[in-house]
């Protein structure tokens, strides 16, 4: 559970100190085998350095079943990947069960809340972005919960609107990770680019990039956005995804559900 106090609700027989020390051992055990390799002279002794959790270790957590906000359960993220070196923190969107306890709420989270805690996860640990960055005015009406209509880094570019737009061909690479619609891979394939010869939009559309998304943030040799453009009160409506007639993004309309057996 993202808090100490879900859990002790929730899993009385669980607990919560037990499994810090048991993380604790085990990043211990992997930092050991990682120092025994990595001061191994020769060859065969590498070889026959002790090997343990190879992979690391990685944790899941619920969303949905208690009260925390995006916020806090983000925020535990931090912390295990700060003092455990957990390689990967997972989020699983809690699901009712017939004949649930009663502790349990009778409806279960949105799908696309699991997504954006991934993508907000992901900002984290690859894209230079810290948790306040990401959760500060996080949502149309705030409250800790990530925005479920756009993607967190589209989010915080639109609350930014002053870093914009930034020139492909000159910015460094910690500010092209920040640009909406472009992946850490992508960045690096531009400024692989970049060295030969300027980077036109046809270069990005080439990359099978999604170019309304990503135009209105960039400068290219061949493109800059219209003067006002950035200044749009409805610049939100045009970058984000398509809304369907529900009102929600259409990733998040179907909601898989387990098939009765008999």
């Amino acid at each position: 559970m993202p808090r100490e106090q879900s859990l002790k609700h929730l899993a009385p027989e669980k607990d919560f100190s037990a499994i810090r020390r048991a993380m604790a051992r085990m990043r211990e055990r992997i930092d050991e085998a990682r120092e025994a390799k990595a001061t191994a002279r020769r060859p065969a002794a590498v070889a026959e350095a002790p090997r343990f959790a190879p992979a690391g270790q990685s944790t899941q957590m619920v969303v949905g079943a208690d009260a925390a906000d995006d916020h806090a359960i983000l925020g535990t993220s931090v912390n295990l990947y700060g003092s455990y070196r957990l390689k990967r923190v997972y989020y699983s969107a809690y699901s009712p069960i017939p004949d649930a306890s009663r502790l349990l709420p009778p409806q279960p989270p949105p799908l696309l809340r699991e997504h954006r805690l991934y993508q907000a996860d992901w900002l984290l640990r690859f894209y230079g972005f810290e948790l306040d960055e990401i959760m500060a005015g996080a949502g149309e009406g705030g409250g800790g919960m990530l925005d479920l209509g756009v993607d967190p880094k589209l989010a915080w570019a639109l609350r930014h609107r002053d870093r914009f737009p930034v020139d492909l061909n000159r910015a460094p690479r910690e500010m092209l990770l920040r640009v909406p619609g472009l992946g850490a891979k992508t960045v690096d394939k531009i400024l692989a680019a970049r060295r030969h010869r300027s980077v036109r939009a046809e270069d990005l559309a080439r990359l099978r990039l999604s170019l309304p998304k990503l135009l209105p943030f960039v400068v290219t040799v061949d493109h800059r956005p219209r003067g006002s453009l950035l200044d749009r009160p409805d610049l939100r409506s045009l970058v984000a995804p398509r809304q369907s007639a529900f009102g929600t993004a259409a990733t998040s309309l179907a909601r898989p559900a387990q098939l009765a057996l008999f």
